[in-house]
Formats: structure tokens, C-alpha cells, sequence
């Protein structure tokens, strides 16, 4: 079962709404990154999101399908939340 998370696509679905994972940069890193403890810093998760070039891509997503945990497109969940805020 596939879970929609970051650098982990569905090789079934390279075409289709998620073919931006293929190209992205967090699929070459240690995915722990992405997902740090309450407190944990996301630096270097946040370092490997500004020279993706999928980033637009992965943000868009996460706000489409309200992804309440880790990095995606380079902001975390309190990011994403104020950038939800904002754009109401």
C-alpha cells in the first residue's frame, strides 16, 4: 500500500497526478528528514526542498490534500497552515 509520502511514488501512477515525485529530490534522501519530531529541526529537509525542481509541485499538493505532517514543498505544517490563512 502506497502512502502519497514524499520521494516514495507510485510507480503505477508516473503519469498521472503524483508523476512530480519521480523527479523528486527528497526520493534520494533519508525520509526521516521530512518527518522530524515535535521540536526536531527541519533544516536539512528544508535545504533539499530549495533545489528541487519539483517543489511548486510537491507544496500543491500537500495544500490540495490538507497534509498535516512533515515537510512538503519546502514548508512545514505551521507554514502551510498560516499560507492556508492567508490565501481564505
Amino acid at each position: 500500500m502506497w502512502l502519497g509520502l514524499p520521494g516514495l511514488a507510485d510507480p503505477l501512477d508516473v503519469e498521472g497526478e503524483l508523476a512530480w515525485q519521480v523527479d523528486a529530490l527528497c526520493a534520494q534522501t533519508d525520509p526521516e528528514a521530512f518527518f522530524p519530531e515535535k521540536g526536531g529541526s527541519t533544516r536539512d529537509a528544508k535545504k533539499v526542498c530549495a533545489s528541487c525542481t519539483v517543489r511548486s509541485e510537491c507544496l500543491e499538493y500537500a495544500l490540495g490534500n490538507d497534509e498535516r505532517f512533515g515537510i512538503w514543498g519546502g514548508l512545514s505544517e505551521r507554514e502551510r497552515r498560516r499560507l492556508r490563512k492567508r490565501s481564505v
